[in-house]
């Protein structure tokens, strides 16, 4: 049972690191020093002093430059293959008790893979809103993100299952949206 948990951790930390990459980090790092989350002995460092300051020092100054019209497009470029690497380290560092051979099978299948799904998400809306906006509704999208990736995170550490539904039920609205506004695409052209 605690593989499984372990397992719908990463799975939510990994989501929540395709909305914000540092956000999950900085939980995960917290959760450790305070002896909320037991990370595997590979990722210890991540519940470091210095860590917690170098990841609260990269949370602040990526969710600023998310607010700021156009770098926040620059900036998904960098944050793409960021977020599956960030994806990847947090399944990676909560998945304890496992060979290492199904612990990174794991990490690099479901958590790079979901937080490379989430992150691809949200560059297409962002895209969207910048090319209907000019770029200046984008801060509303950031400010989503942000509580997206923070409530994503504190979900993951503390109610993983409830995380997982929640993800699920969102996953499903998106890709009923996509559908209908696809089908109307297709039926005006």
């Amino acid at each position: 049972m605690e593989a499984i948990i372990s397992v719908l951790i990463g799975i939510g930390l990994s989501a929540a690191s395709g909305f914000r990459v540092f956000i999950p980090l900085l939980g995960l790092s917290i959760a450790s020093m305070t002896g909320t989350l037991e990370l595997g002995s590979d990722f210890m460092w991540v519940g470091s002093l210095p860590a917690l300051i170098a990841f609260s020092a990269a949370t602040l100054f990526e969710i600023g430059a998310y607010y700021i019209p156009w770098v926040d497009n620059a900036l998904d470029t960098i944050a793409s293959p960021l977020a599956v690497i960030s994806g990847i380290l947090v399944s990676a560092s909560v998945l304890t008790d496992m060979s290492p051979f199904l612990k990174w099978t794991l990490a690099i299948i479901a958590g790079g893979g979901i937080a490379g799904l989430v992150q691809h998400g949200t560059v297409a809306v962002r895209a969207t809103s910048s090319v209907t906006t000019g770029g200046f509704g984008n801060f509303i999208l950031a400010t989503f993100e942000f509580f997206g990736a923070s409530l994503t995170t504190l979900l993951a550490i503390i109610v993983p299952v409830i995380c997982i539904i929640c993800l699920i039920i969102l996953a499903i609205i998106f890709i009923r949206k996509y559908k209908k506004r696809k089908a109307i695409i297709n039926t005006t052209s």
